[in-house]
């Protein structure tokens, strides 16, 4: 199989035995993201006015946060962000229901709760703003992007090299969040025969790995009885974490 810049992440990923070799790809990818944001690349004019309007979700500020690396760069990336957002908010009160410096305290509780008042106006417009701050993170618009780009990669080695096909339907399939993908990638990406053929692979391996870590946890449960406190453990010992990544994704178990 001739490698490429574009295919050595996914090759790699592929040859480690794990439960989703997606989920390797992606944790690759939100940490060299947390670390280019850290970076240099903070005090980059073009890099700080999107960081000044997507900001982070709760996930890459906490990843960012723990990280300590640079924590004044953190600092001035949110200050600035913060003067962005709350110049927003501030603006969506005083249009739909801020107080002017001429209204006293009484008239403006008068004009919010008169039947001709746009209170409601005023506070969808601020659950709307603050949606829109919450829901919006660049990090995570950057592993999308790659992803999407990784996915691409992945099906047409699957189809033009014969090597690699063998070791895709040779993984224990895939988290549930990564089938997603794959399977809207293939929407995207496959011809009708393509996609047919791609789906019923995929989802025979799967089910099959699926079936196999419910029955591993089914088993670690079944340990906790005195009557196979002797037996031996086999596969389920880690059921339980590889079982929720296996639903979830990757993520941070302590």
């Amino acid at each position: 199989m001739k490698e490429t810049i574009y295919t050595i992440p996914v090759t790699e990923a592929f040859s480690v035995d794990c439960e989703c070799p997606m989920c390797l790809l992606e944790k690759d990818c939100e940490e060299k993201s947390v670390e280019y944001f850290l970076g240099p690349s903070l005090m980059e004019p073009d890099v700080r006015i999107e960081t000044n309007k997507k900001g982070f979700c709760k996930r890459h500020y906490e990843l960012m946060y723990i990280k300590k690396a640079n924590q004044l760069g953190l600092g001035l990336m949110i200050d600035t962000h913060l003067c962005e957002k709350n110049a927003l908010l501030n603006k969506v009160y005083a249009k739909y229901g801020g107080k002017s410096k001429k209204e006293t305290q009484a008239s403006l509780l008068k004009r919010m709760t008169s039947k001709s008042n746009s209170t409601e106006v005023l506070v969808d417009n601020l659950i709307n703003e603050i949606d829109s701050i919450l829901a919006s993170c660049i990090i995570c618009e950057k592993i999308n992007y790659t992803m999407d780009k990784f996915i691409d990669v992945i099906l047409y080695l699957y189809f033009h090299e014969t090597d690699f096909q063998k070791i895709f339907q040779s993984k224990k399939g895939f988290c549930l969040k990564h089938l997603r993908m794959l399977l809207e990638g293939g929407k995207k990406h496959l011809n009708t025969r393509q996609l047919a053929v791609f789906t019923e692979n995929l989802m025979t391996m799967e089910l099959e790995n699926l079936n196999r870590i419910q029955e591993e946890v089914n088993w670690f449960t079944k340990k906790f009885d005195y009557k196979n406190k002797d037996k031996p453990w086999g596969n389920s010992k880690d059921s339980l974490s590889r079982a929720i990544e296996k639903i979830t994704g990757y993520c941070k178990l302590v």
